[in-house]
This record gives C-alpha cells, structure tokens and sequence, in this order.
C-alpha cells in the first residue's frame, strides 16, 4: 500500500469510528488528515485533499480548537492561517474525554440533581417509581464521572499497566 492511500484509508476509518462515538464525521476526519501530516495544513490543503468546502473546514477546525485538539500554527512570511494536530495520542485522549464529559455528563448532573428534588410521599407508588431510577442514574453517572477523573489525571504508564493487569 502507498503511503497517500494509506492516509486516504487512516482518515476514512477515524471519521467512520468518530461517527460512531457521536462526533462529527468531518471534524473527525480532519483531525485525523492534521494528525498524520507532517507540516501544519492550511484550510485550503485541508479543502483539496479532503474535498470538502472552506465553510465546513472552517467550522470543524474552530471546533476542534475548542476541544483543544488543533491548534494555529503562525508560520512567518504566510497570511494564511495553518493548523497542527495534538500529536501525542494520550493527550488526544485525555482531552476527548475531558471536553466529552464537560459536554455531555456535567449536564445530565444538572439535571439529575433537579429531578431528585422532587417533591412527593415516599410511600406513593408513583413517587418510588420516578425517584429510584433517578437515584440509580445518580450513582452510575456519579462512579463513571470519577472515573473519567482518574482517567485524565493518570499517566500514560500507570493507565496501560492498569489495563494489562485488568486483561491477565
């Protein structure tokens, strides 16, 4: 195999397995085309090599600045604006599951925490079968959310030696 059609493969399997993860195709597949590149790409290499307009580039690239995992690169002499990819692939993670539980579970803590404020008699039927639930999502969300804790605050070494350990 080539190494362009390598590349090609590499940045289709990332966008498909984002997708799956409920992130955007494209955005994904950037970060996959900036994260094997060897030199920052501007949007118009971003563009021709994937095919997509300048507005989508724009807005996935924006997108994942914000997630903190591209970042401008100022190259002097160029007007452009170029882009670069977090190469160290622990701290992709790191930071994916950081901004996925910053979006998605402090919400539902939010929320939970509202509902099981409800008032009502415990011994009303109705009432235990709204507030157990509640309070069952409670601990799950509770426990996962410590664990992403540990997870971004762990090192790479201490994270694998854990996971071998867990496999044996």
């Amino acid at each position: 195999m080539e190494l362009q059609e390598a590349k090609d493969k590499f940045v289709q399997a990332w966008g498909t397995l984002g997708s799956q993860w409920g992130i955007n195709r494209t955005m994904t597949q950037i970060h996959a085309l900036l994260l094997v590149s060897a030199e920052p790409l501007s949007a118009d290499d971003i563009m021709e090599q994937l095919q997509i307009s300048r507005g989508n580039v724009n807005m996935n690239v924006r997108d994942l600045i914000d997630w903190g995992l591209v970042f401008k690169v100022l190259k002097p002499g160029e007007r452009k604006e170029f882009f670069s990819a977090e190469k160290d692939i622990w701290k992709v993670f790191k930071q994916v599951v950081k901004e996925r539980r910053r979006r998605e579970l402090e919400p539902v803590f939010g929320i939970l925490e509202d509902v099981s404020k409800v008032e009502g008699n415990p011994d009303n039927p109705e009432y235990k079968a709204f507030i157990k639930p509640i309070q069952d999502i409670q601990k799950i969300a509770s426990r996962a959310d410590s664990t992403l804790e540990t997870l971004t605050k762990a090192d790479e070494n201490w994270f694998f030696s854990t996971l071998l350990k867990l496999l044996k």
